[in-house]
């Protein structure tokens, strides 16, 4: 689904933030990326949605360069932060403007919210705030449901669970565990919190300086190898 070849970023200052030689994620995987600050896990979905361009190398995702073709966008959907939200409009406006660009009607979105009321916890429908006023961890839960809007086949999440209370991070870890069930469905998830990752995710790859030190199928043994990485 995703292929990475001799992909590479560097900046102005010949500070090189990512390199990777090759690295392919397969179609209907839930992947993680971990690291440290300055690992490179942003640089790389910023890469993959073509926000930013590599200075060597390309990804492709279903065989589509995403540099060069804009044909990859209908079945990706992504949260990275509130810069994805429009901060003027209410959550029911900005999730009908999503449905809009992916060609879902009013009640395709409604049934897609409802579906998820117990997540929104009741903070953001029908409470006539602009997402600009709503808290960091209320507007993740918008973006986040955002990216589920038209049944995209590739969605990435960055930071999903930082500025959300611990209820919801439970169902959030839900969301994603019932997406990564879909055999259609490749997920993305770049977290710095190894144990939320561990349990949704069937695959970790830990970045380092930009560059890949482990790919790891999770297994019951997963969480305390990473531990044991981050101790040193």
């Amino acid at each position: 689904m995703i292929q990475v070849s001799n992909l590479s970023k560097t900046y102005t200052a010949g500070i090189q933030v990512l390199n990777i030689s090759n690295l392919d994620i397969p179609k209907g995987q839930s992947f993680g990326l971990v690291g440290n600050n300055g690992a490179g896990k942003t640089t790389f979905f910023s890469l993959l949605l073509d926000l930013i361009q590599p200075s060597t190398g390309y990804i492709k995702t279903n065989k589509i360069r995403v540099n060069t073709s804009e044909t990859w966008k209908p079945f990706t959907a992504a949260f990275i932060d509130e810069s994805f939200l429009i901060g003027y409009l209410t959550a029911e406006e900005y999730f009908y403007f999503i449905g809009d660009l992916r060609d879902q009607n009013k009640a395709d979105v409604d049934m897609l919210l409802s579906k998820h009321e117990e997540f929104f916890n009741g903070e953001i429908l029908q409470n006539r705030k602009y997402l600009r006023d709503l808290s960091k961890g209320n507007q993740k839960k918008v973006g986040i449901i955002a990216a589920l809007i038209g049944n995209p086949e590739v969605v990435i999440l960055d930071e999903p669970f930082a500025n959300l209370d611990p209820t919801t991070v439970n169902r959030l870890k839900k969301i994603i565990k019932d997406l990564s069930e879909d055999p259609n469905v490749t997920v993305l998830v770049s977290s710095h919190d190894l144990v939320h990752t561990v349990e949704v995710c069937s695959r970790i790859v830990v970045l380092n300086k930009g560059e890949i030190v482990k790919d790891i199928q999770t297994s019951p043994e997963t969480l305390k190898e990473l531990e044991a990485f981050f101790a040193v």
